[in-house]
């Protein structure tokens, strides 16, 4: 056992002391929703890039390469200046949602090299300009950009151009759970000699801000002839609830000391409740203003000031930080310093050669590292008390009562302080429900425990409503995401062992609420036919299913009902697990098939007259549009990833069960015995070559699955050379679709999207993206198991084709002969010096080139679990 993998063991609790520091500083905490006390909920508007500078946070902090403690109350991050920009780099500079001709956009480079999962070691690249960072041309240019053009890039303005960029590498080690070094180096990869200064700031979250009478923690510089004679410099933090720490700084670097508050008199022209705001370090490295740094050396916010007047070309520079709840120890920057970095870079290496297979080729192992290390540095601490949000704080003034109807009116209970799996750093800082529940998978692998915790998380008392459903992000907590927690559980249960069953019932117990929130609200008519909305994918119909459904009529969804098949055989299963032990849960057993069935009955009909999404002519799946007196019927005929759903709700029953679980075995032979039509749509029995029975559940019989392959795996509809694109590509030219009186077009996109539909920079209408492609691969090897596997589509069997999809989703990041990754965005370039994969949002339908946010190793991670997992 390596020694990484003894700390997890011995750190099980999220509140453990080795888990407490973390790079948990959020990327992006501006323009944020828990930000926003606007009338009119315009989050990006109400607190933009331009101020984040000057004004103090309400929930949260931002930084780069940041390190917090897991409440959030001191952190520590890098900023950088040089010598040409009008304010320091202390953030990560994109666009708005407004602003970017595709949405929000981040408009830097910057890589998670290495982590484990006690954050013992970490370390973080970020690509600073040497010239004056473009702002002003980013936002111009992409302004004068629409939709059909590729969004203006940071690379696209020349200021990198003959390498002229400063490669800063930050490491954080831990020599114990309150002993954190840290190194900065920042290398020249530039022709010519060019000035870098270099500012660690240590900070408290303004607590105190917001409420009469509290009284705000204290740092101050450590004024002592020792540590001059030593040549090193420190600052002493204080809080009532973290205790006392120091940070040291090797070196003489000048001691910049102000306060964490906003500058109102700069910003809005009032009065400022201290004369020492959050911006006196920038005004007097940048402005040499030095009037708003406390010449006393106390305040909440310090900075060690770095400066190189010339960092030769080729050349690094390298500083050394130690922060500790110790007292300062003698030679804090020793040898014992440089073994600490080194043993914790050894043992990180160690670890994830446990992790990742020793048959996996160089390129894919680096791949599956730096998704994982993606994964841990976009762990980041997430604080939202909705209610307080809504009513204000008591010294603040009262939000405008408008805000109750823009969102979240209805998340009262909501009050998370936690350390959540972001999706991305920087466009997506908050939790999304689905996209999580895709994070634990990977995440599964190097600690389970953590994994866990989350998917025990969304369904904790202050995170899911009270009426069972799960919040989905907080632009819109009652968004209705898919129903991915089952699986996303008896995944993570599987990769950890299989045996924990105390997590399997906590988290059943609450999952059994929000099928019932499933159940009563998304079936409208009761006839097991879903609704829905958009269910994630955004874009993916002829209209927004959440709101343009036309009046006088609803909408069954194939998703949906597909999504609510696949999340009852995900319950299926664990209620079966837990049956072996104890014999009462055989009860949720049968619930859980008899749910299926009615589920999958209605999909097909039958016969009976029922809405029917299955087409006999087209061999596929459509959702269907439903006049409110039932007699109208029309199919969305859109050949789309909502009709391929079907093929995950698929399941094959443990070889055990006919022996172990006697009730809910004979509860399917009942079934076979008296609703044979029925049984042999849905259930394949069949011997083993032990001679054991099998059963297999699926909403698809044999013929059906085969006519769904046959579009899956046609290159002129779904299949790309990088995995299953969301829209038919035979929708290259446009398709149009009669509804409701209604002529409505579609037209498959393999990029970036050309309307504003749903905002941002999603698009469903032809892309590749990870999680459901991931989905179809796992019902492939179940298929393969159980009603496939007599299919031989293309000539292979189905475990074949589900390793074929394998091996193209991974091919994203495999480089070509030049090192050119197919999955790179356009912007990143080629070489030796962009070396580094990177894992976007979705990619070309057609290209593979990654797309939309560009450090999306949330879900887009999953590439770590094919790489890493074991094969059925």
């Amino acid at each position: 056992m390596s020694v990484e993998r003894a700390r997890l063991s011995e750190s099980q609790q999220m509140n453990d002391p080795w888990r407490r520091w973390g790079p948990y500083l959020s990327a992006r905490q501006w323009g944020t929703v828990r930000e926003d006390y606007s009338a009119d909920g315009n989050a990006w508007g109400y607190l933009p890039f331009d101020q984040a500078h000057q004004r103090a946070y309400r929930w949260g902090e931002d930084g780069l390469a940041g390190l917090s403690d897991d409440q959030g109350i001191l952190n520590l991050s890098v900023a950088l200046w040089n010598g040409q920009d009008d304010r320091l780099k202390e953030r990560l500079f994109g666009l708005t949602n407004e602003q970017g001709n595709h949405g929000e956009d981040v408009k830097e480079y910057w890589w998670p090299l290495d982590a484990t999962p006690t954050h013992s070691w970490a370390q973080w690249l970020y690509r600073y300009p040497q010239a004056a960072f473009p702002y002003q041309e980013l936002l111009s240019a992409n302004a004068q950009r629409d939709r059909q053009q590729p969004e203006y890039e940071l690379s696209d303005t020349g200021i990198l151009a003959e390498n002229r960029f400063f490669d800063v590498v930050v490491s954080h080690a831990k020599a114990s759970p309150d002993d954190i070094c840290l190194t900065v180096t920042a290398t020249n990869h530039g022709p010519v000699a060019a000035p870098l200064d270099i500012l660690p700031q240590l900070w408290f979250r303004n607590t105190w801000a917001w409420q009469q009478g509290a009284q705000p923690p204290q740092l101050r510089r450590v004024d002592a002839p020792e540590l001059e004679q030593a040549n090193l410099r420190a600052v002493r933090a204080e809080h009532r609830l973290l205790g006392r720490y120091f940070l040291a700084a090797e070196g003489a670097p000048e001691v910049l000391v102000c306060d964490n508050e906003t500058d109102a008199r700069a910003l809005f022209g009032s009065e400022n409740r201290s004369a020492y705001p959050k911006d006196g370090v920038n005004r007097a490295v940048v402005h040499a203003d030095y009037t708003a740094l406390n010449p006393a050396g106390t305040g909440t916010k310090a900075a060690f000031h770095y400066h190189f007047d010339a960092v030769a070309p080729g050349a690094s520079v390298t500083i050394k930080l130690r922060l500790t709840n110790d007292e300062l120890a003698d030679a804090p920057f020793g040898a014992n310093f440089d073994s600490v970095v080194a043993d914790r870079r050894r043992e990180s290496d160690e670890f994830y050669a446990e992790v990742i297979p020793d048959q996996a080729a160089p390129a894919d192992a680096l791949t599956a590292r730096r998704a994982f290390a993606g994964l841990l540095w976009g762990k980041q601490l997430y604080r939202f008390n909705v209610a307080r949000w809504l009513d204000g704080d008591s010294d603040q003034p009262t939000p405008p009562t408008s805000r109750r109807s823009i969102r979240n009116a209805a998340w009262r209970n909501l009050d998370l302080a936690d350390v959540i799996s972001m999706p991305d750093e920087w466009e997506y800082p908050w939790f999304a429900s689905w996209d999580l529940a895709f994070h634990t998978v990977p995440l599964a692998h190097i600690d389970p425990d953590f994994a866990k915790a989350q998917l025990i998380l969304l369904c904790r008392e202050w995170a899911m409503h009270p009426n069972g459903q799960l919040p989905a992000y907080e632009w819109e907590f009652s968004d209705v995401n898919p129903p991915v927690h089952a699986w996303a559980v008896w995944q993570v249960y599987q990769i950890s062992g299989a045996e924990d069953l105390n997590f399997l019932r906590r988290v059943f117990a609450k999952l059994l609420l929000n099928f019932s929130w499933w159940v009563n609200r998304k079936d409208a008519d009761g006839s097991n036919l879903f609704e829905g909305g958009f269910l994630g994918m955004d874009n993916i119909s002829v209209f927004d299913r959440s709101k343009d459904v036309p009046a006088g009529f609803r909408l069954e969804q194939s998703d949906a009902t597909s999504w609510m098949a696949f999340y009852c055989l995900g319950m299926l299963r664990i209620s079966l697990e837990l049956a072996r032990t104890e014999p009462g849960w055989q009860d949720m057993a049968t619930k859980f098939l008899e749910h299926f069935l009615a589920l999958a009955e209605a999909m097909d009909s039958f016969g009976s007259g029922g809405v029917q999404l299955w087409d006999e002519a087209d061999g596929f799946f459509y959702d269907v549009l439903v006049a409110n007196d039932g007699e109208l019927r029309e199919p969305v005929r859109v050949r789309s990833m909502v009709g391929l759903l079907p093929m995950i709700a698929v399941a094959i029953a443990p070889d055990w069960v006919e022996q172990e679980l006697p009730e809910f075995s004979a509860r399917v032979r009942w079934v076979q015995r008296h609703r044979p039509e029925l049984a042999e749509a849905l259930i394949s029995s069949y011997e083993q070559d032990s001679g054991a029975p099998r059963r297999s559940l699926s909403v698809l019989n044999a013929a059906r699955l085969e006519r769904l392959l046959g579009r899956l795996l046609d290159e002129e509809e779904f299949l790309s050379p990088h995995g299953i694109r969301s829209l038919s590509a035979a929708y290259r030219e446009g398709g149009t679709v009669r509804l409701a009186e209604r002529e409505l077009s579609i037209r498959y996109l393999p990029g970036e999207s050309d309307s504003g539909l749903f905002g941002g920079n999603s698009n469903w209408r032809g892309p590749v993206w990870f999680p459901v492609n991931l989905l179809l691969i796992d019902a492939l090897d179940d298929h393969a198991r159980g009603v496939g596997s007599a299919l031989h589509p293309e000539g292979k069997r189905l475990s074949e084709v589900a390793e074929d999809l394998r091996q193209r989703l991974i091919s994203l990041f495999r480089p070509d002969s030049r090192g050119r990754r197919p999955g790179q965005p356009r912007d990143f370039g080629d070489g030796a010096l962009w070396d580094h994969p990177t894992f976007s949002e979705y990619f070309d339908g057609d290209s593979g080139i990654g797309l939309g946010a560009s450090h999306q190793t949330g879900w887009t991670a999953v590439v770590a679990h094919l790489i890493c997992r074991r094969r059925p």
